[in-house]
């Protein structure tokens, strides 16, 4: 429960709808240009959002890689090899759930990547 932003809200609705969960929310206008800019649009402000009204179809993806350390993915972890990372991914057609954990080599980083890593 809480205020946040419709990108966040999609994707939160993303990853509820490939574990079969539901999510309802509202659109929230900042101030009094954002309420006439819908009005505008024809937006009803007042109507309540449903899963499958932010997410319209099965064919959709949610992923998410570990910065720092939490209570659902590992953080990034730095080594004399280079790095791991550990990511989640969920496909809302099949409801597929993945946890990735990937070893990064540093010798081979700049092959690729325009950032020098040591």
């Amino acid at each position: 429960m809480g205020i946040g932003g419709t990108p966040e809200g999609v994707t939160a609705a993303a990853a509820i709808k490939a574990l079969g969960g539901e999510i309802q929310g509202l659109l929230w206008a900042r101030g009094e240009e954002d309420r006439a800019l819908a009005k505008a649009a024809g937006i009803d402000m007042n109507r309540v959002l449903t899963t499958d009204d932010l997410v319209q179809c099965d064919d959709a993806f949610f992923a998410a890689t570990g910065v720092t350390d939490g209570d659902l993915l590992r953080g990034v972890r730095y080594d004399a090899y280079g790095a791991t990372s550990q990511s989640l991914v969920m496909r809302v057609r099949s409801g597929t759930i993945r946890t990735i954990d990937t070893r990064h080599r540093a010798d081979r980083i700049g092959q690729y990547s325009s950032v020098e890593f040591r």
